[in-house]
Order: C-alpha cells, then structure tokens, then sequence
C-alpha cells in the first residue's frame, strides 16, 4: 500500500482535484480512495486493464460522488465569500498536469468535438446525459463520440 501511496497519490490527487476543485475535499476523496483500494483489491482483474487506470476510475467515480452529494451541495451553498475568492483565482487556470504521463498532448490529438466530451467526462466529472444537455446534442451523439474518442485514445497510447 505505501508503495501505491508513494508512485500513484500525486496523480490520483490530481484527478479528484480537477473534478472537486477544493483541497480539503480532494485530499478526503484521496483517503477514501485508497481505503476503497485497499478494500477492493482482490477485485482488480488485469485481464481487464492496468492497475493505474483501475486506481484512476476509483478516484474519478468517487470524487464525482463526492460533487454530487447533499453535504457538498450545502457547502457551496453556505460557504464563506472569502474562500471563494480563492476558488475563483484557481479557476483562471483551466489546464492542470494531470499525471506526467503526457496525456495532455496525446488528448490534443483528438478532434474538438471529442476531446471536449473526454474533458467533461473524466476531468470534470459530467455525465453523458449532462454533456448532451449543456450541447443541446443527442444522447446518442454524445454516446457514440465518447466511444470513438476511447478507441481513438486506446489506438495513440498501444
């Protein structure tokens, strides 16, 4: 588990702090994180992909709980002007490294219009059902571009 900790914390924090945009909240997602890594490892199947992206889609699917959830909702709604003052400087900054892997570069080899939906989805925590309503483009549509740009991804990064 430390060595988890030690090579892969700084990427997964990286993740989850895109999606939460708040410090506190990102470095409890992390723990809760590698709790349920913890607890979950024999669920892992390298058959099925790489344990970073395993690790990565927990991480992901966490924060994004945590985004949704009645005691992040209230938060925001009850949070003093002072600290948003510090989230809003932050949010001049659209691009974070994401995980030294170069994925940035390699996402900027995709179209726009699938890049975008990949940005959404896995940076920003949307859901395929929300993108197409911040679009006004069909559920489908989005569902088959996010397809493509996976097989697209998996082509650039094999």
């Amino acid at each position: 588990m430390e060595y988890l900790y030690e090579n892969y914390s700084a990427a997964l924090y990286g993740t989850i702090f895109r999606i939460v945009q708040n410090e506190e909240i990102g470095s409890e997602v992390l723990q809760d994180t590698f709790l349920k890594i913890w607890n979950k490892f024999d669920q892992y199947d390298k058959k099925k992909g790489r344990l970073f992206t395993w690790m990565i889609n927990i991480a992901r699917n966490l924060a994004i709980d945590k985004t949704r959830s009645a005691e992040i909702k209230h938060q925001q709604k009850s949070d003093k002007v002072e600290d948003n003052v510090h989230i809003i400087d932050h949010q001049k900054f659209d691009t974070m490294a994401v995980d030294g892997i170069g994925l940035e570069k390699i996402l900027q080899k995709l179209n726009v219009e699938h890049r975008k939906i990949i940005e959404l989805m896995y940076y920003k925590g949307y859901t395929q059902t929300e993108i197409a309503e911040e679009f006004n483009i069909p559920l489908g549509t989005v569902k088959t571009r996010s397809r493509t740009a996976l097989l697209q991804l998996r082509k650039l990064l094999s």
